[in-house]
């Protein structure tokens, strides 16, 4: 296996912040400290530039199978690459839904190789119909360690409560997509002065805020563990502080246009700002960084969900989604490192350690003998996002033609050099 030597870099983990050599020989850290002197085939200067733990999205759509024009398991491992990404929790709302054993298999063969580890995370109901629940021992013999109706809601209450019952004897985690079918009622996006503006159905919040409330409830009650995706509200991120405070076995997540960007973006008629949940109010982005600056919000993830341009061209009919694999890092350091909001230890713990932990993975750290899972990263340079340039096949970006800081420029798997974008 090559070895590689990065000299004079800055390594960065939750409790290491020094400039060191790093020496990484078959797949791990071999050596770490000042003025390594073994020889390797590679060497790179890290001078001003950063080095972390790779990152985990524990929420991406890939696609595969059924919609591979959108994306592919290839196509999206490519994009997480390139985001300073090594592993990723893959939503089931494939075609077919990933329900089966035959799915959970075929997902992970076809990630064999990426420098990629690819979860595949399992449906909660058969077929995501909310008929019936899936057999959870069959998919987590397959190779599954998470469950979810992602895309859609668990309707049925019961059901749900069941599904939370159950996942403990599996040793599954259950991740909900928090909506209320009934009172989104075929709103597009958020309900408000936006959405009068433009006349179009909004979405109203208390969707949200009411299904996280009943998660954590159901959770309480069966004393299973509840993932809470994509937190966007104010009133679902004061929620779960609260439950959290009285022993809730409650984890969640959030992402970067959550944190960065406003509903006022659509008053452009651009599908491009379209997902679900949707972008909110400055009241809500403030609230969401409160969360995750006092660890309310564990993780962020990028609820990576690619589309094809002739599908994002109608603004009313177009489906919900954006991609942000390659953004993630440049957007969480441009709006929360850089703005003095979070530390980098704090960025490591969000976005590489947090994710791993809640889904029971082990976590590299930049130490002697752990595994070389590693991403350097200018986090001073300055790039303009250009969507045709991205490594994913659907180039549907909420951070299109901005400015963002901080870019990763290598990513290391298992002691692999699988992206470079030094000369980008």
């Amino acid at each position: 296996m090559s070895s590689i030597l990065i000299r004079n870099i800055r390594a960065v983990d939750t409790a290491l912040d020094t400039v060191t050599d790093v020496l990484i020989r078959d797949g791990v850290i071999a050596k770490l400290g000042n003025g390594i002197t073994e020889s390797a085939e590679q060497v790179i200067d890290g001078t001003g530039l950063v080095l972390m733990p790779s990152l985990f999205d524990m929420h991406v759509h890939f696609r595969d199978p059924g919609q591979t024009h959108k994306e592919d398991i290839l196509t999206g491992c490519a994009a997480a690459l390139a985001g300073g990404v090594t592993g990723v929790l893959a939503m089931p709302n494939t075609k077919p839904p990933c329900d089966s054993p035959e799915t959970i298999r075929y997902i992970i063969d076809k990630a064999e190789g990426t420098g990629v580890e690819v979860y595949p995370v399992g449906c909660i109901t058969n077929g995501m119909s909310g008929n019936g629940l899936c057999d959870y021992e069959a998919l987590k013999s397959a190779g599954c360690i998470c469950i979810s109706d992602d895309g859609r809601p668990v309707e049925n209450a019961e059901m749900m409560r069941k599904a939370l019952e159950m996942s403990k004897d599996n040793g599954l985690l259950v991740a909900s997509h928090c909506e209320d079918l009934s009172i989104i009622n075929g709103g597009i996006i958020n309900k408000g002065e936006t959405s009068a503006k433009l006349g179009v159905k909004g979405m109203d919040r208390a969707s949200e805020d009411y299904i996280t409330a009943r998660e954590m409830i159901l959770a309480a009650s069966v004393g299973a563990h509840i993932h809470i995706c994509h937190v966007s509200t104010e009133g679902s991120a004061a929620m779960i502080r609260f439950a959290k405070s009285r022993g809730v076995n409650v984890t969640c997540e959030t992402a970067p246009h959550y944190f960065m960007l406003t509903d006022k973006l659509l008053e452009k008629r651009d599908a491009d700002y379209r997902m679900n949940p949707p972008l909110r109010t400055p009241e809500d982005v403030r609230a969401i960084i409160d969360a995750v600056k006092d660890g309310t919000i564990d993780c962020i993830i990028t609820d990576h969900a690619p589309h094809a341009a002739e599908e994002k061209a109608d603004f009313e009919k177009a489906p919900n989604g954006v991609v942000g694999l390659e953004t993630s890092l440049a957007a969480t350091l441009t709006a929360l490192y850089h703005t003095g909001e979070i530390d980098l230890h704090k960025v490591v713990e969000l976005m590489c350690v947090n994710p791993r932990r809640i889904l029971g993975l082990s976590v590299p750290e930049i130490k002697e003998g752990s595994t070389a899972d590693l991403v350097i990263a200018d986090i001073g340079r300055k790039w303009t996002v250009e969507p045709e340039k991205l490594h994913s096949k659907s180039h549907n970006t909420v951070f299109k033609g901005m400015e963002l800081t901080g870019k990763p420029l290598v990513t290391i798997s298992k002691g692999v050099i699988r992206y470079d974008g030094r000369n980008d």
